[in-house]
């Protein structure tokens, strides 16, 4: 799910994929954060980036 942020993706294109609802996405976006400890979308896709 990382990588979809990394690459800009909004919840609901995030959902579409795995056949997932938008809220579920949303409480995996916000444990992602939480995880790499930021505090937007923006800040963990550079994170990823990074990484990578």
């Amino acid at each position: 799910m990382l990588r979809y942020l990394a690459l800009g993706h909004r919840d609901r294109r995030i959902a579409e994929e795995p056949h997932i609802s938008e809220s579920t996405v949303e409480f995996h976006v916000a444990n992602i954060l939480n995880k790499l400890r930021v505090g937007s979308r923006g800040e963990a896709a550079a994170l990823f980036r990074a990484a990578a």
